[in-house]
């Protein structure tokens, strides 16, 4: 994205979309609770010009919207033209989300409030997945959240995402578990077991697309309406926004970028998952074992940039102009190294039907799929 394509409204401005239909109104709700969270400190007649609305309509909304907790009014600001504006804010922990991850060789639970400040975490390693025992722990995990939460916040949890990376049953043999995990993982369903332990809602979410929500809600405004984002983990997890739109797939697992094949020199194609993971530059380590482990991160680096351009690049043939989120796992040094070394491959690229990105750093690194899986249902509750 160049300088002169740079956003100029945040993709979560509803544009005077208000419904204004008598039976319509949660609907109008929640446009108004949109303005609201993506525009800290409106006025209601602030409101009322960006969601189209008319200024009775958004002072009855916000009454209701305030008994309901959701939101506060802060300090009357005065010494401004006309009436002193009220701003109105979302309130902090008027609403409560966990999100879950279960990765290929960890899990990470957050508790998060509105402003999707995380409130509780917890973090398991282990090997593989175990589908025996992984439920329990996370039934724990929520019990030990609720804990943190007094009895009448505890009534606004409501809802658990659970995000995890597509096809886990039938790649469970690259980490060596047991053959019958992956019959265990096959014959579950995650989410009843999830509702039936912890009586909350649950969500199932791909983990590269939490990620990619989780960055974008952290973007400054204005969000742009296309971004492609990757997260080096123990594999590649990846995500697409385009035209506004997360996009899922009709499995929830699409934009799997990670999957996309590349090809140096002679060498043939290859996934990008077995050139730009962690796996990867444990394989190596294993591999060149007489080799500083300084020279082994910059080869590891170099290599990670040149597959993860290539894939930048044949995404950007499909999603217009978009901003490119890179992070990774790993030590932030290394992760702006690697932010670095991609942002160089891919103008070294040829360029002549778009120009070039712009490139920037995550802010969640390991977390950002559970902080995702935590905010995309509470945004579709209220949002």
């Amino acid at each position: 994205m160049t300088a002169t394509e740079e956003p100029t409204r945040d993709i979560f401005d509803t544009g005077g979309r208000g419904l204004r239909h008598q039976g319509l109104r949660r609907a109008n709700e929640k446009a108004v609770l949109t303005v609201v969270g993506f525009n800290a400190g409106v006025s209601n007649a602030e409101i009322a010009r960006l969601s189209g609305l008319a200024p009775q309509t958004v002072s009855a909304i916000l009454i209701d919207l305030e008994q309901s907790g959701l939101i506060e009014r802060g300090e009357v600001l005065r010494g401004r033209r006309g009436q002193p504006a009220t701003p109105i804010l979302l309130k902090a922990r008027g609403a409560f989300g966990i999100g879950i991850e279960i990765g290929w060789t960890h899990l990470d639970a957050v508790l998060i409030g509105m402003h999707a400040q995380v409130i509780g975490h917890h973090r398991i390693d282990y090997p593989y997945p175990d589908a025996g025992t992984i439920f329990e722990a996370i039934a724990a995990i929520v019990a030990d959240f609720k804990t943190l939460l007094s009895p009448p916040e505890q009534e606004r949890l409501l809802d658990i995402g659970l995000a995890m990376p597509g096809r886990l049953a039938d790649n469970l043999d690259v980490l060596d578990a047991p053959p019958e995990q992956a019959a265990l993982w096959r014959e579950l369903d995650p989410v009843a077991l999830l509702q039936e332990a912890t009586g909350l809602e649950v969500t199932l979410l791909n983990d590269g697309n939490s990620g990619c929500w989780a960055e974008l809600i952290a973007l400054q405004r204005p969000r742009p309406a296309n971004i492609i984002y990757f997260l080096v983990s123990h594999y590649v997890a990846a995500g697409v926004i385009g035209d506004g739109a997360l996009w899922e797939g009709a499995s929830r697992h699409g934009a799997n970028l990670g999957s996309m094949l590349v090809q140096f020199g002679s060498d043939g194609p290859r996934q990008a998952h077995h050139i730009a993971s962690v796996s990867a530059l444990e394989a190596k380590r294993a591999q060149n074992q007489q080799t500083s482990d300084a020279d082994l991160v910059t080869s590891w680096i170099e290599d990670s940039a040149r597959a993860l351009a290539r894939v930048a690049y044949n995404t950007m043939t499909v999603v217009e102009s978009p901003m490119i989120v890179i992070d990774t796992v790993l030590e932030p040094e290394i992760t702006e190294r690697l932010a670095a070394r991609f942002t160089g491959e891919l103008t070294a690229l040829p360029s002549r039907d778009f120009g070039p990105p712009r490139v920037v750093c995550g802010k969640y690194g390991r977390l950002a799929p559970a902080i995702g899986a935590a905010e995309l249902p509470m945004f579709r509750r209220y949002f």
